[in-house]
């Protein structure tokens, strides 16, 4: 039974039209049908292996929308070529101020090592996110919790800080939500602006390999 991948479909689907009727950074899709669907399961006692099961078609299309993003990529081609020192120093930059930051906080406010761990690897995408936790010795099931949770910062608050920072190039705005906010702020910078899409996704793609490689060196620094 695929009962409740058209239950998760029709949810998130009213709510991206609910947001589309009304325009404002906290009515996300995503946020809307987490506190809808969260809710539901648990009083209906849904168990989350069932739920899950129920998904199968939808995570196994999650890869292969990630390659999707290349199509934006190639778009603005002329622009990657133009100004691609940028690029890649704004996004080492990112990397290394998220992982430092995320972490250097997590460990002033008395987090176990095991914990800064889980953490670090925050504004990057899902899978390589759980990858770099479970190489450092932290607990992938949170990290994927935490990837969520900045992505929707992100994708809900990205955009109206820019707006008050008076950031309006595309190409930093992009940059900025795909660093800090991973697919989620890929997606929210792509309903904005075609151009924001694009950097944002390039930024996501190069943000996850910087962290993948830096974070091994990085993260027993950081507990210094």
């Amino acid at each position: 039974m695929m009962l409740w991948m058209f239950a998760t479909l029709i949810i998130f689907y009213s709510a991206r039209f609910f947001s589309s009727k009304f325009k404002n950074p906290i009515n996300n899709p995503l946020l809307v049908s987490i506190c809808v669907l969260i809710p539901v399961l648990m009083v209906l006692h849904i168990p989350y292996s069932t739920y899950f099961h129920d998904n199968f078609i939808l995570n196994y299309l999650l890869e292969p929308s990630v390659v999707a993003l290349a199509y934006p990529l190639y778009a603005q081609l002329h622009q990657i070529r133009q100004h691609w020192r940028v690029i890649m120093f704004g996004c080492l930059l990112g990397s290394i101020m998220s992982m430092v930051t995320g972490t250097l906080i997590a460990l002033f406010f008395g987090a176990t090592p095991e914990l800064a761990a889980t953490i670090l690897p925050k504004s990057i995408t899902t899978p390589l996110a759980m990858a770099v936790s479970h190489e450092l010795g932290g607990e992938p099931s949170i990290t994927a919790i935490v990837v969520v949770l900045a992505g929707l910062f992100g994708a809900i608050g990205g955009m109206p800080l820019a707006k008050l920072l008076r950031i309006t190039h595309p190409t930093a705005k992009g940059l900025t939500m795909g660093t800090t906010s991973h697919a989620l702020g890929t997606a929210a910078a792509a309903e904005n602006d075609f151009q924001e899409g694009a950097f944002s996704s390039l930024a996501l793609v190069i943000c996850g390999i910087i962290t993948s490689i830096l974070a091994p060196f990085l993260y027993p620094l950081l507990l210094l």
